[in-house]
């Protein structure tokens, strides 16, 4: 039995990526602009990715009736005490594109290590993956999450045209190279998404074969004689 995944993102980049993590599990995945109209609209005003990825992963799960998985992820700088974190997509203003969150990031680092400064900047991707199957959520406890942490450095000139958002500006700790250097292979061995992909797999798989024995059990109550 084949599943259908809702990811709750428009990023498709990110689509991508999960498509490949999570390939071999007996889901179809599908953005959720792919089963919506009009597009649902979500707004990620927690503190924390994990009170984002929760959001969005339930409100994708009540309208679509779908298993549903969100990714809240972000970059997390040491010199910018964690920010841009949970605002990493917005960093520069509230509609920003890829080019100009790294020049804000950029420029906020020249300004906190002063000019001309260095490379160096420890920093990390983290992401947090948020599943909830719409037929079992009565209580906040019945998302599940997974984490996954990607530890590298900033550097101020970008390289590497891989990837997506600030892939281009972090370099990857033990690599030598950004992470938009990374072939798709490199990438999905190494990441935040990757790792926490790897966390959510036993724990999608598990929710796969409860649902299959669910939809059997209705089955049975329900056919004639």
């Amino acid at each position: 039995m084949i599943h259908t995944l809702v990811v709750a993102t428009k990023n498709r980049g990110k689509l991508v990526e999960l498509r490949a993590l999570l390939e071999g599990l007996p889901v179809k995945i599908v953005a959720m602009d792919d089963v919506l109209r009009p597009p649902l609209v979500v707004v990620e005003d927690g503190t924390t990715f994990a009170e984002n990825a929760a959001k969005k992963a339930r409100a994708v799960a009540a309208a679509t009736l779908s298993l549903s998985l969100a990714d809240d992820s972000g970059l997390e700088v040491d010199a910018l005490s964690g920010r841009p974190g949970v605002c990493s997509a917005r960093f520069a203003h509230e509609r920003a594109t890829d080019a100009e969150n790294n020049a804000a990031l950029v420029a906020a680092l020249q300004a906190v290590a002063g000019t001309p400064a260095t490379d160096g900047f420890t920093a990390r991707f983290r992401c947090v993956l948020a599943l909830v199957d719409p037929y079992s959520m009565q209580g906040e406890g019945e998302t599940a999450f997974a984490e996954g942490v990607c530890e590298g450095a900033i550097t101020l000139s970008a390289r590497g045209s891989f990837g997506f958002g600030y892939d281009p500006l972090f370099l990857v700790a033990g690599h030598g190279k950004t992470m938009a250097e990374l072939s798709e292979v490199e990438k999905n061995a190494v990441s935040h998404r990757a790792g926490a992909c790897l966390a959510l797999r036993p724990v999608l798989a598990r929710m796969l074969v409860q649902r299959e024995e669910t939809i059997r059990r209705v089955g049975q109550a329900t056919s004639p004689g």
